[in-house]
């Protein structure tokens, strides 16, 4: 059976919308508690848009309704409620966000007692135990704690004390939960920080900042002469980089770079990388010629975990820049994946222009189409015939990707292959196909 509401990360909608809204949130809320049993604790955590304060207090008197004693933990970053999740053995997480959606939109996402998200059959068990409307909560006052700190210590000891004295980073934090995170842990560290996106008011969340839109701080990295660029989203649990040339690294680069140092290093377990389909061929060459393996993924960082929990694996990711160290996180942890580059550049002495040429990409477009109607993509004939004589032509040399978005009404296209012209071509032929076929907005 497949999920009404749930996607590839939680619920997400426009706030106020059909489904994130004050009283759905309240009956899922009641769901997801009855789902873990109606007893013990669970952990709200959210980011910085104004919608969120509701939409926790509404989740919360759900879980209370079926027995679970919400914790509000205020604006933390999405690994930082799923790391509290884990060590203080509470029976749910929760994060009220929309991640890099505009601030407009918002969601609901939970974590299980082991800090690592709901898998689609948990889900849909959840979504069997939605009450037609919102459960009486039981009366009392709601829990308020600050967890900001172990998180903070969990991540300065990734690295040692003052070790990035003499560095000038530019961070990114998006208006969004990692304003007062992120550049704690940098500055304890001894670095300069020079702050874009650092000023949320509600509003402003993933306006024109943060890890989908780098282009200013690439500006600013080159403009400050900084060691290095960070931008997350809007919750926390992405990371883009920037090198001091200017030049900006998605996850496909930071996770090739990070593979191929824990290879040298005797510390990529199995010796294997989990990527999504997502990801571009050229990390799997890089990896194979480094003596490693690399697994792939459904599009979906939890799917991802899934992978690496199965194969024993300790790095994985997308390359949207959700970067999974699951010996320190139990989730994409954006800050983490930060400090594990800068790991990598202080073991080798290399700047990041230098790291990042371990990766060499295949010619790579994509294209994201908004669609009126998710229609199954078996049905589109013209689309069909044009993805099998694009890959026909391709043979081995590249690939064709075609999935619909987890969060959005988009149909992905993505098209790797010889060379750009080919790519380039390939990829409009698939679009005019899509456009025969579904009425493109």
């Amino acid at each position: 059976m497949k999920r009404q509401y749930f996607g590839t990360d939680g619920v997400r909608g426009p706030f106020g919308g059909p489904v994130i809204n004050v009283s759905f949130a309240a009956r899922l809320g009641f769901a997801a508690g009855t789902w873990a049993g109606g007893k013990g604790t669970a952990l709200i955590g959210r980011d910085t848009r104004g919608s969120g304060e509701t939409l926790a207090a509404a989740v919360a008197a759900g879980l209370r309704a079926a027995g679970i004693e919400p914790v509000m933990l205020d604006v933390l970053p999405t690994p930082a409620v799923a790391r509290a999740t884990r060590t203080q053995g509470a029976t749910l997480g929760v994060v009220v966000t929309a991640s890099h959606n505009p601030a407009s939109d918002n969601g609901i996402k939970f974590f299980a007692g082991t800090g690592i998200k709901l898998t689609d059959a948990d889900e849909l068990a959840i979504e069997a135990l939605l009450p037609p409307d919102p459960r009486p909560a039981r009366p009392g006052p709601i829990v308020h704690r600050n967890l900001r700190e172990p998180y903070l210590a969990a991540a300065l000891a990734l690295l040692p004390a003052q070790a990035l004295a003499g560095w000038r980073i530019v961070l990114d934090t998006a208006h969004g939960a990692t304003c007062a995170t992120s550049p704690e842990v940098l500055r304890r560290l001894g670095a300069e920080v020079v702050g874009i996106g650092d000023a949320p008011n509600g509003r402003n969340i993933n306006d024109g900042v943060g890890s989908e839109h780098p282009e200013q701080l690439a500006a600013r990295v080159v403009a400050e002469n900084a060691r290095l660029g960070v931008a997350h989203d809007g919750d926390g649990d992405r990371c883009i980089l920037c090198d001091e040339r200017g030049a900006v690294l998605d996850g496909d680069e930071i996770l090739t770079l990070l593979a191929l140092h824990d290879l040298r290093a005797g510390r990529l377990a199995g010796r294997k990388l989990v990527v999504t389909v997502q990801s571009n061929l050229g990390v799997d060459a890089a990896v194979a010629a480094a003596g490693g393996t690399v697994l792939r993924t459904d599009v979906g960082d939890r799917y991802v975990i899934e992978r690496m929990q199965a194969e024993g694996a300790n790095l994985g990711g997308e390359s949207s820049g959700h970067i999974i160290c699951s010996d320190v996180s139990p989730t994409g942890d954006g800050l983490v994946a930060a400090l594990k580059v800068i790991e990598v550049m202080r073991a080798t002495g290399q700047p990041l222009s230098e790291l990042r040429r371990v990766l060499r990409k295949f010619p790579q477009r994509t294209a994201a189409l908004k669609v009126r109607e998710k229609k199954p993509l078996e049905s589109l004939a013209r689309l069909t015939q044009a993805i099998a004589e694009v890959q026909s032509g391709f043979g081995s040399a590249g690939r064709v990707l075609v999935r619909y978005s987890g969060t959005e009404a988009k149909l992905r296209l993505l098209v790797e292959g010889p060379d750009d012209p080919a790519v380039a071509s390939a990829l409009a032929r698939l679009e005019a196909a899509v456009r025969a076929d579904l009425d493109v907005l």
